[in-house]
């Protein structure tokens, strides 16, 4: 296979050569709270992740939330003296000195001097093989030397020179299989980036490849390709990178029915990517913002799969619970209570905001329902919100066209517009007469033609020149009417 320029070019996200730092990270003005109606567990939340995600989820988290700050930097100081990161190791020591009222930690210069020694030894063996693979022309060998320097950057926090190799090995891929290893490594590397406007590219890639390796589904052979362990696992990272690319633009619903529908072995994935407790919380907070009732149990409460993700945390199963059995009041509580949960994740606190203001709105909406008339006292107090907030959020729905409703300022009282089902007949009514006459003209017109022997049909392929040349002669067909 030959690469063509899209496959070996260099995302946005990666064009600089330097890897992963504190600076660039986004911190936002607001700070995280953890205390005792916020609680965040910081050891067993970063106990779960392996590898660079672990130590980019511990700076994340001591950007954000200052009380947690000196562990969460200790921690990714001790996930960075145990890989080959040097750059990003010097930088978070310095991030953490900074801090006000720690001690002041020292730079382990002998891990520095090795690890940089044992670098550029690694990445000038990886290049010798390279160029004599590719001198004596041994295809299998070039790719595999472009996956080895793709690895080995990875590893050192360059993820421009990483996605670089692992692209440029697709020129040497010469089986479905090659593909599909290609494009699962950039998509590791793009999801620990937070680049998920890219992913939908490789993810199609994967897939292609992934339906040419399996034999025909009607032979026996396929069936077992089909459920074979690899594939169930390639088959699930492909299904969580769909995922995030749709939460990533903010299309919660498809992004929903990629996580529901997950299969539960991600194999090295599982931790050093992700976590089934995130993909619980994602899943399920998209599945609230942006499916109906009936939809949610179906896919959530009912699913085997998802179930395996709803266990490994329980609160989540209670939000579910509570906005199922109305409790809309338990549900903003429980939502409040574990934010911090929710801020602190890497990939989900962008989207906590909007996903919350989502959540509420659609209860609310489920709320009013029933009702001709709500006081919005009582609407205010079911919803544990004060009066003037609910009215605010009231207006805003009407003003959506999501809540068919006006409110009484003077009594506060939320009235349900008169539905008057003799209107709308009437309206269906007036549409179905005026597109019989329509048609009826049509074809008194196409009698006439007929008549007068003057139909003209265009030859196949020229439907827009025979249009042209018979309204220019005044001479139309039914053809011309359509």
């Amino acid at each position: 296979m030959t690469s063509t320029p899209e496959d070996i070019e260099l995302p946005e996200a990666a064009q600089t050569t330097a890897g992963p730092s504190v600076a660039s990270l986004k911190v936002t003005a607001g700070q995280v709270v953890v205390d005792e109606n916020h609680p965040f567990d910081l050891d067993a939340y970063l106990s779960s992740y392996t590898g660079r995600t672990a130590y980019m989820r511990a700076v994340f988290i001591a950007q954000r939330c200052p009380s947690l700050a000196p562990p969460a930097y200790q921690t990714a100081l001790g996930h960075l003296l145990q890989g080959s990161d040097v750059q990003s190791y010097v930088t978070v020591l310095s991030a953490y000195n900074t801090l006000p009222g720690v001690t002041q930690a020292t730079q382990d210069q002998d891990y520095v001097d090795k690890t940089i020694a044992n670098n550029t030894k690694e990445k000038d063996r990886l290049e010798v093989d390279l160029k004599t693979y590719a001198a004596n022309m041994i295809k299998e060998s070039v790719r595999l030397s472009h996956r080895e320097l793709g690895r080995y950057f990875y590893s050192t926090g360059d993820y421009a020179a990483a996605l670089r190799n692992h692209m440029k090995s697709r020129e040497f891929c010469t089986n479905a299989t090659h593909v599909i290893e290609m494009c699962v490594s950039v998509l590791e590397i793009l999801l620990e980036q937070q680049n998920y406007a890219h992913l939908s590219t490789y993810i199609y890639k994967a897939e292609t490849a992934l339906d040419a390796s399996q034999p025909a589904k009607n032979s026996k052979a396929g069936a077992a390709a089909a459920g074979s362990p690899e594939r169930i696992k390639i088959q699930a990272k492909l299904e969580f990178a769909s995922a995030m690319a749709e939460m990533g633009a903010g299309r919660y619903d498809k992004a929903a029915y990629a996580f529901l529908k997950m299969k539960n072995d991600l194999g090295d994935w599982n931790g050093k990517v992700v976590t089934p407790s995130d993909i619980a919380i994602y899943g399920t907070l998209c599945a609230l913002a942006s499916l109906s009732r009936s939809a949610i149990k179906a896919a959530v409460l009912e699913s085997e799969t998802f179930g395996y993700y709803l266990e490994q945390e329980p609160y989540i199963r209670d939000i579910l619970d509570a906005y199922m059995g109305s409790k809309f009041k338990d549900v903003l509580l429980l939502m409040e209570r574990y934010s911090s949960r929710h801020f602190l994740d890497i990939h989900l606190a962008h989207h906590v905001p909007s996903l919350a203001q989502q959540i509420r709105n659609r209860a609310l909406v489920l709320y009013f329902q029933p009702f001709a008339t709500v006081h919005l006292e009582r609407m205010a107090a079911a919803f544990g919100m004060e009066l003037v907030d609910m009215e605010a959020n009231i207006v805003k729905l009407i003003e959506e066209g999501l809540i068919k409703a006006r409110i009484d300022s003077q009594n506060k009282i939320l009235k349900a517009k008169d539905h008057d089902p003799r209107v709308e007949l009437y309206n269906r009514a007036v549409a179905s007469g005026l597109e019989t006459e329509a048609s009826t003209r049509k074809l008194l017109w196409r009698m006439k033609l007929l008549q007068a022997d003057i139909v003209i049909r265009a030859p196949k392929g020229q439907r827009g020149e025979g249009r042209q040349d018979s309204l220019q002669s005044g001479l139309v067909g039914w053809d011309d009417l359509q």
